[in-house]
């Protein structure tokens, strides 16, 4: 019998208190419970159980009716993700955390779980023979504690740029220098956890920075890893007096926080199916792009799922708003890199950093399989800059959560019923915003109205 990665590191290391036991919910927040480290055996046994509706909750942690009444509010089984327990180094007492999978009571995975989603989409490469690579990269703000006087996050000074904020001082190596002792913590607790951190950068906007992952031939450890370099890099923020936010556009005019992913796919040889030996790369690279275009404006509302995602998706920034591709153009929805043909991949440039990683993989890899299954022809490469697209996408919150609701293809690959939780916890999310009077409303027509 295989022997147990969680209690291998229990036994390794004795003076462990707590065990953090964790779901993904569907807004990518974790959800789960604290546990004595004696109480880990419950959990390998099969008798750690959590209700099925801890994945649903709106963004504010609260039930969504609907989905209780579907459910019975009943109670599934919890069963550990082994790989992926590990120490949580910045907390004072000893903690380790495993991620879970959240079954029936039968023993059949949730279907409301993201982390399964992906799964079940992952498989179908694997029936396949094919193997996605993927690399995600995330980009973020550094905000001092505390609001200023309009409730506005505060940017933190630097010696390099002072209290300008005309710009944020792009690739800058001496910004990086000032905030040296956070970044080699970031890198020293992803280096702990096994989180393979590959690049640390200076963005575009006071205050944001990117960390890029190495790619991984394995999209769930993919997802896993892109959701626990936010929770490392938030929770090491935090120690030094900061919060790190992938909130998608924290200022109307500074730049947005982008999730963008490389993918690539292996056939059963180790070799990339996008590589033909030529510069344009292989009529398989066309297929897939043509299927991630055909189905975008029915994944916008993982890519985009909160009210402030949209406000990165306007004219006249770097956020994409139509299904475009091109070679080494940063204006497109997908860019396909220059570079060696067997490193041949496709950047998907959609989604922003308040995505939920394990959704936002599984309808990315999910596109790619329609391209591929169907032989989609796409449409010729954007030229460089921006050029007015022969297709759009929805344009706002409402629309996208109509495209998602109306989906075969998110039925098809991610399943009905994680379609109809994702919904209903969106349609939950709008009614909310929808019935908030803001301070800009009540300026404009208070007393001219």
């Amino acid at each position: 019998m295989k022997r147990s990665a969680l209690l291998n590191l229990l036994e390794a290391n004795p003076g462990i208190e707590t065990v953090e036991m964790v779901l993904s919910d569907l807004n990518g927040v974790y959800r789960g419970k604290w546990v004595p480290a004696t109480g880990a055996r419950k959990l390998l046994d099969g008798k750690f159980k959590i209700p099925l509706t801890a994945v649903t909750p709106d963004i504010w942690g609260r039930d969504v009716p609907a989905l209780c009444e579907a459910t019975g509010d009943g109670d599934g089984i919890c069963e550990a993700i082994e790989e992926t327990a590990r120490i949580l180094p910045w907390l004072s007492r000893p903690t380790a955390q495993v991620f879970l999978q959240l079954n029936t009571e039968d023993g059949a995975p949730w279907g409301f779980d993201p982390r399964v989603a992906l799964k079940q989409v992952y498989s179908k490469f694997q029936q396949r023979g094919l193997t996605p690579v993927c690399a995600p990269e995330l980009e973020f703000y550094l905000f001092d504690e505390g609001r200023d006087s309009e409730g506005k996050p505060k940017i933190p000074a630097t010696r390099a740029n002072g209290s300008c904020r005309i710009g944020g001082q792009l690739y800058s190596t001496e910004v990086m220098q000032e905030s040296a002792r956070l970044m080699h913590e970031i890198r020293e607790t992803c280096a702990t956890m096994s989180v393979p951190l590959d690049g640390l950068l200076k963005e575009l906007a006071p205050g944001q920075y990117e960390l890029n992952l190495h790619h991984v031939d394995n999209p769930l450890q993919a997802a896993d890893n892109a959701q626990l370099l936010k929770q490392v890099i938030k929770s090491v923020s935090r120690k030094h007096g900061y919060i790190a936010s992938f909130m998608a556009k924290p200022f109307g005019d500074r730049d947005g926080n982008g999730f963008h992913t490389h993918v690539s796919i292996l056939d059963g040889s180790g070799s990339n199916i996008f590589d033909d030996g030529t510069e344009k790369g292989s009529e398989l690279l066309r297929h897939a792009i043509a299927g991630l275009a055909d189905v975008m404006a029915d994944s916008m509302l993982i890519f985009a799922p909160h009210l402030n995602s949209w406000r990165r998706l306007r004219r006249g920034v770097h956020g994409p708003l139509a299904p475009t591709w091109g070679y080494e153009n940063r204006y497109v929805a997908m860019r396909i890199p220059n570079g060696d043909g067997a490193a041949r991949r496709i950047e998907h440039r959609i989604a922003g950093a308040d995505a939920n990683p394990y959704l936002s993989l599984a309808v990315i890899l999910a596109g790619i399989l329609h391209g591929l299954e169907n032989q989609l022809e796409a449409d010729a490469p954007a030229k460089a800059g921006p050029e007015k697209p022969r297709a759009t996408l929805p344009s706002s919150w409402d629309a996208a959560l109509e495209a998602f609701r109306d989906s075969d293809f998110i039925a098809r690959y991610l399943g009905a019923e994680l379609r109809e939780a994702f919904t209903q916890v969106k349609q939950a999310e709008q009614d909310e915003f929808s019935a908030a009077v803001s301070a800009l409303e009540y300026d404009t027509c208070l007393v001219l109205a």
